[in-house]
């Protein structure tokens, strides 16, 4: 077919025309110019004098072979291609081979551009783009979108994949985080994330992958999911833990698995306890009460500009009122605007009928004090847990502890604030009672928290007991680790100099055998007796306070205590919340967008782990 299409007569020097010709007529030998055809795809394209037709075929059908805009090409001059033209520091304006090292490094520029900022690949298509690069460098080839798609994105996430298989290896221990969403286009993820201790005592996250899971979120389905995660990254010899919110089938997933460790997230708990709270009739009617006024002022461009009026007027923080988010936060924020709310609800504009629905009495007003006031706890302990930089599994036993004594009820308090408190705390004390053990041993191994004041004695000596006899079951350290000795008086560590051989002694060859009693008899001392005598020095040792960072203080004394110092990475790498997997959600939002919803789930496997792991190359 190709062989029937004309070329253009040499009149038409348009670019486009290196893609487009014509048919001859069938009564003659004359060219039909009423009918471009396109030489790529072999479309008859209505020819009426100008280009027009024929450029938006090109932008809509091959946006990879159209050539540079008018507006680009007024940057270069013409020239005679086969005339070689120097630029004016004398070097040539060829563009650079695909293969140069300088395309090569602009390219991957391009890429870790695309990853970490969350661009389309089509942005190397776009004008503005295109001009940039072209001012910076005339001589650099912009490649395809294609070819970022196919072949650097995918370049650049198998380095980081090595670079992060790499780091897991040398872990001691590695926990995982666990969850499943939803993209704006249906289709189903399972996101799972790696933190461990890295060997300078830094906490570690990565983002190892993120997999469409069409079929049924099932324990079994999800535990054969994990099973092939851990066998991709080659951590399942790294006695893995693995973090999951409170959903049954993420418990039987788990168990399926093999996990030796299935810690609940502790945020999802803390949650699961306020709404419980929340849920009592009297806290539920007054929350429906602040939605109803909430929502007045959202729907209500006239009523929201009033409220901002008020604002100014009553020289209050000009703040949106909140709804669908946390109630603590709702309701904490229309306490600050009530003055504004109250004013504008007298506004003469507002409907009798609505002034009725949205007013709140001062009983109203002060329950909703009162509701703040006891979820307030629970939001910030939510909000410590969240952190992903410091050790947060041996917070729960301490937060645990505080929480349901500040739970307790206190004379004077109204009937719904007990009511609430009730709820809160039968919810968390049913909470973690299989864990309890590994719970205190993480807090124990916490510089913060190893007094276990929240413990009797007898049951805090029985953890230190369980912790030294792990201790002594890990491999024997170095022996420069075990020659180390605390300097007394100073708690400071020291290698011991390098004993100077004797002098050979014949006496000593002949007599100094065990049946004469000559020769020196060695100390025992074996991993036991080390274990118990470093963990009285860790007892012994300072508090740390709570807002310091406990991966420091083990950090500073690496050769103090060199058997627990494994216990120590192979808890405080175990995360309290899988918060980090439902971080990736927001990220996620910003790829899979309207203008990229055609994304292939590998792709967008490729491009979070890039965008999450690329900082740390």
């Amino acid at each position: 077919m190709a062989a029937n299409i004309n070329p253009a007569p040499s009149c038409l020097k348009a670019d486009v025309w290196e893609h487009f010709g014509f048919k001859k007529k069938k009564e003659s030998d004359n060219l039909d110019k009423t009918m471009a055809v396109c030489k790529l795809c072999h479309t008859n394209v209505k020819y009426s004098g100008n280009t027009t037709n024929l450029r938006t075929h090109l932008q809509r059908h091959h946006p990879d072979k159209v050539m540079l805009t008018e507006e680009l090409k007024k940057l270069r001059p013409r020239h005679d291609p086969k005339q070689t033209v120097l630029d004016s520091d004398g070097g040539c304006s060829h563009k650079f081979p695909s293969t140069s090292p300088r395309s090569q490094k602009i390219t991957e520029s391009i890429a870790y551009f695309i990853c970490q900022d969350l661009r389309p690949n089509s942005v190397v298509e776009n004008i503005g783009f295109r001009r940039m690069v072209n001012a910076m460098e005339p001589r650099y080839p912009v490649p395809t979108r294609q070819h970022l798609t196919k072949v650097c994105v995918p370049r650049l996430y198998a380095q980081k994949k090595a670079h992060v298989k790499a780091s897991l290896g040398k872990a001691e221990r590695v926990a995982l985080t666990c969850d499943g969403w939803t993209s704006r286009t249906t289709e189903a993820y399972v996101t799972i994330t790696a933190h461990f201790i890295s060997e300078e005592w830094e906490l570690v996250t990565y983002v190892l992958q993120t997999r469409d899971m069409p079929e049924s979120h099932t324990g079994h389905n999800l535990a054969e999911h994990l099973r092939k995660a851990l066998a991709e990254w080659e951590i399942t010899e790294k006695d893995p833990v693995i973090v999951t919110d409170n959903a049954s089938n993420m418990t039987k997933a788990a168990e399926e698995a093999a996990f030796t460790l299935h810690v609940k997230c502790y945020a999802h708990t803390l949650n699961l306890a306020a709404q419980r709270a929340l849920k009592i009739t009297a806290v539920a009617r007054l929350l429906g009460r602040v939605r109803r006024i909430v929502n007045l002022f959202r729907r209500s461009t006239t009523a929201n500009h009033m409220l901002k009026e008020k604002q100014r007027l009553l020289q209050l923080p000009e703040h949106k009122l909140m709804t669908d988010v946390v109630e603590h936060d709702m309701l904490e924020r229309f306490l600050e605007q009530q003055p504004a709310i109250c004013a504008a609800l007298l506004w003469r504009e507002v409907r009798k009928t609505e002034k009725d629905l949205c007013t709140l009495t001062e009983s109203d007003v002060t329950t909703a004090e009162e509701v703040v006031s006891a979820l307030k706890p629970m939001k910030e302990a939510t909000q410590y847990m969240s952190k992903e930089k410091t050790p947060t599994l041996s917070v729960i036993a301490p937060l645990q502890d505080t929480l349901i004594n500040g739970l307790k009820p206190i004379e004077g308090e109204s009937a719904v604030i007990k009511e609430m408190k009730a709820a809160m705390s039968g919810d968390l004390q049913k909470r973690y009672i299989d864990l309890k053990a590994t719970l205190h041993a993480c807090s124990a191994m916490d510089p913060r928290f190893k007094s276990l004041p929240f413990l009797t004695e007898n049951q805090r000596q029985e953890v230190y007991d369980g912790l030294i006899a792990e201790a002594q079951d890990q491999p024997m350290p170095s022996v420069l680790s075990l020659w180390s000795v605390v300097e007394e008086g100073t708690g400071t560590c020291q290698h011991p100099p390098p004993r100077n051989p004797k002098p050979s002694c014949p006496l000593a060859a002949l007599l100094g055998g065990e049946r004469h009693g000559g020769g020196a008899q060695p100390k025992t001392n074996t991993q036991e007796n080390q274990a118990k005598q470093q963990m009285t020095r860790y007892k012994e040792a300072d508090l740390l306070e709570v807002k310091e960072d406990p991966l420091v203080r083990w950090k500073e004394h690496p050769y103090e205590y060199p058997l627990l110092s494994h216990l120590a990475k192979r808890y405080l790498c175990i995360p309290g919340t899988s918060v980090s997997p439902e971080r990736v959600f927001s990220t996620a939002g910003d790829i899979v967008t309207a203008q990229r919803s055609a994304l292939l789930p590998d792709h967008v496997d490729q491009i979070i782990f890039l965008n999450k792991n690329l900082k740390r190359m």
